[in-house]
């Protein structure tokens, strides 16, 4: 027979646990919470699923996991990132673009739409308040972008607009890999 070390906190946990024990058993399930969660776990992509070719690199924003696949030309380089999602289908815009500018430091206008929703909404120059955080890459189609977000609250979440968003330091990292032209594909 072999010793097991027993220590204090083992025993408080194993008291703890079993105290809640029958309370869990006889619940309803119906009258349990749902459980929430920041971030969904990730789908694993392959970009011959996506793509013909790799091109100069090639990106996947996968809506469902909230993650964007970045697969560079050389074929050696990978990369998944979290990410925040739009807020809604009708907000979703989905199919294949590219990325035909990129900027440092964006400044920010509401759309249209933004504005008949928030009329409250303006011009936001670069800065910590600006949504668009540290940088910015645009796509072929007007208002979408990959950026930055200084609130780290909405990665994992459905909360843009339209745009995927990434972490600041994380998008800063993808728009040094990403070339313009780089093949994007959002699902």
């Amino acid at each position: 027979m072999t010793d097991l070390p027993i220590s204090r906190r083992s025993v408080l946990l194993g008291a703890g646990a079993s105290m809640l024990m029958p309370q869990a058993s006889q619940a309803e399930p119906s009258a349990l919470p749902p459980v929430r969660r920041n971030a969904t776990s990730f789908t694993m992509q392959h970009w011959q699923d996506h793509f013909d070719d790799l091109g100069k690199a090639a990106i996947v924003a996968d809506t469902t996991s909230r993650a964007l696949h970045f697969w560079g030309g050389d074929g050696e380089t990978y990369n998944v990132y979290p990410t925040s999602v739009p807020r809604s289908d009708e907000l979703t815009k989905r199919g294949y673009t590219k990325i035909v500018r990129k900027r440092v430091g964006p400044d920010w206008t509401p759309t249209p739409s933004m504005m008949e929703r928030n009329p409250e909404l303006k011009y936001m120059p670069p800065g910590p308040d600006n949504p668009l955080g540290t940088h910015a890459m645009y796509l072929g189609w007007p208002a979408y972008l990959i950026h930055g977000t200084h609130d780290t609250r909405k990665i994992g979440r459905q909360s843009s607009d339209g745009c995927i968003g990434l972490y600041n330091h994380m998008i800063e990292a993808l728009y040094q890999i990403a070339p313009i032209g780089t093949q994007v594909r959002i699902i």
